[in-house]
């Protein structure tokens, strides 16, 4: 019977943990599903693999928070407010980071500084929550501040060790992150009714983030960046290409392309997904042969998964003179 006394105490302590765990509100003013998604869910697979709580692929291995993504530069551009989830007091701050790729030339010494700039808060009881990659000279606290929820704390950058701008929200309890959607460890994948979110936070296995038109397959960094999508063409364009960014793709994934032109069906392709992905791109279309009849082009991409539709997306274009 004593061979037991670990696991159980293992058990209580983690009922302990979801029960005295600070409620936490959504610390980003964007809209999920909208103008922001989860990119990333705290690893749950103790091994060298990785498992979000849903027991799925949006994660990677040993990460311990949970990634808010903005769709693209232009969003991080324009300024998304990261805001304190629970009251507390402001325990440490840093500031100054560029938001620059670590991949760029330019970009400075990572060492003890993934995290970027960041808020640190101490909400008592051994809990805290850490804010990472902050836009630069956006830190909005001081050490000592007494916030709310809802206070900001900075906005939403490209700062640190981040391939993507986004905030990440690190739950701690006495030194040791904690799943904000299971804190009490819970095995079942996808179970939430213990979260420390204050509101359900649903849980998105992957999706379609922008879709758009363009007289060529986009690099990928436009894509990201924002710039890819054309809303007119000329008929002298070399393509009519329609293409979609998407997150959480999984390997055997198929992503579904109608287009439709001023004189009815213009294209109808599938495309298989042959690898799973935190992030990718795909485009189809036609080479010009002549001149694009003008008028208005429609397309809609469709997101399937196991032959069932996940997501959708509109976009349109205008050929012109």
């Amino acid at each position: 019977m004593i061979r037991f006394l670990p696991a159980l105490a293992a058990c209580i302590a983690a009922a302990s943990a979801a029960a005295d765990a600070p409620r936490l509100s959504f610390p980003v003013d964007c809209v999920l599903g909208e103008n922001c998604f989860i990119q990333n869910y705290f690893d749950r697979d103790p091994g060298p693999g990785y498992a979000d709580f849903g027991c799925g692929a949006l994660s990677y291995d040993t990460h311990d928070g949970t990634d808010i993504a903005l769709h693209d530069m232009n969003a991080m551009a324009a300024g998304i407010a990261v805001r304190a989830a629970a009251p507390g007091t402001v325990r440490a701050v840093r500031d100054g980071m560029p938001d620059i790729l670590p991949s760029d030339p330019d970009a400075p010494d990572l060492t003890n500084r993934n995290c970027g700039n960041a808020v640190l808060i101490d909400h008592g009881g051994g809990w805290e929550t850490f804010y990472c990659h902050l836009k630069r000279e956006s830190v909005a606290v001081r050490e000592g501040d007494a916030v709310s929820a809802g206070t900001e704390l900075g906005k939403i950058g490209l700062s640190g060790n981040t391939e993507f701008p986004h905030l990440h929200i690190e739950l701690i309890r006495n030194g040791r992150s904690i799943d904000p959607f299971q804190p009490d460890g819970g095995a079942i994948c996808g179970d939430a009714s213990n979260a420390a979110w204050e509101d359900g936070i649903e849980y998105v296995p992957g999706g379609l983030l922008t879709a758009g038109f363009a007289a060529g397959i986009p690099d990928f960094a436009d894509v990201k960046a924002g710039e890819a999508h054309s809303a007119t063409l000329p008929p002298d364009a070399p393509a009519l290409v329609m293409w979609a960014h998407l997150f959480g793709s999984r390997a055997g994934d198929r992503l579904s392309f109608e287009i439709a032109g001023p004189d009815g069906e213009f294209l109808s392709q599938s495309v298989d997904l042959d690898r799973t992905q935190a992030r990718a791109f795909r485009a189809v279309g036609r080479r010009n042969r002549g001149a694009w009849v003008s008028g208005a082009y429609s397309g809609v991409v469709r997101l399937l998964r196991d032959g069932v539709e996940i997501a959708h997306l509109d976009a349109a274009v205008v050929v012109s003179e």
